[in-house]
């Protein structure tokens, strides 16, 4: 049971979506996918699912070929997408018969019963999709991805719209199924990352920029520090800041800046200066060692000084 990619291209024309991405995974870990929007995460994630092409490299699932077994891939894998579409017009348990007949299961109405009650859908099992809250969906969906009882998961945002008694019973599911399968989870909630995932990988612009567990992560930024500066209004440019010696990178956020930086000098004095001369009243200043979201913003930073 394993994932293998090697060199996975993608393009749109001119626009390179993934970019000769090579990863491996095999079970026992849950694998964190994290890519800003539009970076080619989805792209990604379809290509492994068999529903899209690559423009070059190759990937196998289970020993099977993206590309030439793409039946087979589909068989072992439960896919989860970030916008989850469903049969609005069917009812909760309609569909999951529905799924489980396109998956040819022999002993569907067990299974049924085990998914609906491992996702929580007990109370919702005879109620139209339709009148499901998001929440709600998000279980159907995931019930969809698992039915079959794949060896590999791949799910996008699972916990998009969940509330927080929700959230604590899917994210053990999602942890109690990371311990004999491969989960490739991806989310912009990085507290779900930190709490799920025991490696990430991190891609930007289509390229692989990290591929660690957040562990070792946290511990190569150990002495990088990250500095956020309110200022009163948005009228100042990031160029102006640049000059100042230990800043690795720098994003402007409306009124605020936020610096990284890798020196063990403190940069605040500096950055005063700079805004003093510049004009600039700062309304707040302070520092924080780095977590995953800050190395995440980091390394896919594409407004750096």
């Amino acid at each position: 049971m394993a994932i293998n990619v090697q060199g996975l291209t993608k393009r749109f024309g001119n626009q390179i979506a993934v970019d000769r991405l090579s990863f491996s995974v095999k079970p026992g870990a849950i694998l964190g996918f994290l890519v800003p929007s539009g970076a080619g995460r989805g792209t990604t994630m379809k290509m492994l699912c068999g529903f899209m092409v690559p423009t070059g490299g190759s990937a196998s699932v289970n020993g099977y070929d993206i590309v030439e077994q793409s039946l087979e891939v589909r068989k072992n894998i439960g896919y989860l997408p970030e916008n989850n579409p469903l049969y609005d017009d069917m009812y909760v348990k309609e569909y999951l018969e529905f799924v489980a007949g396109i998956h040819g299961l022999k002993n569907a109405t067990e299974r049924i019963r085990e998914v609906v009650a491992i996702t929580g859908l007990d109370k919702e099992q005879h109620k139209l999709i339709s009148a499901l809250s998001k929440g709600y969906r998000q279980r159907v969906g995931l019930a969809q991805a698992i039915i079959h009882d794949p060896d590999i998961l791949i799910l996008d945002e699972p916990t998009s719209g969940l509330d927080m008694n929700q959230l604590a019973g899917i994210r053990q599911l999602i942890k109690d199924m990371g311990k004999e399968k491969i989960v490739i989870f991806s989310s912009h909630i990085m507290q779900e990352v930190q709490a799920l995932c025991h490696r990430v990988l991190i891609i930007n612009d289509g390229k692989l920029v990290a591929d660690d567990s957040i562990e070792m992560l946290q511990s190569r930024h150990s002495g990088t520090t990250k500095v956020l500066v309110e200022f009163e209004d948005e009228n100042f440019h990031v160029k102006d800041f640049k000059d100042i010696a230990g800043i690795t990178s720098c994003i402007k956020e409306g009124n605020r800046l936020v610096f990284v930086c890798n020196s063990q000098k403190d940069i605040k004095p500096e950055i005063f200066k700079t805004a003093v001369a510049s004009g600039l009243t700062i309304v707040e200043m302070k520092s924080e060692k780095m977590n995953i979201e800050s190395i995440f913003r980091t390394l896919t930073n594409q407004e750096g000084v």
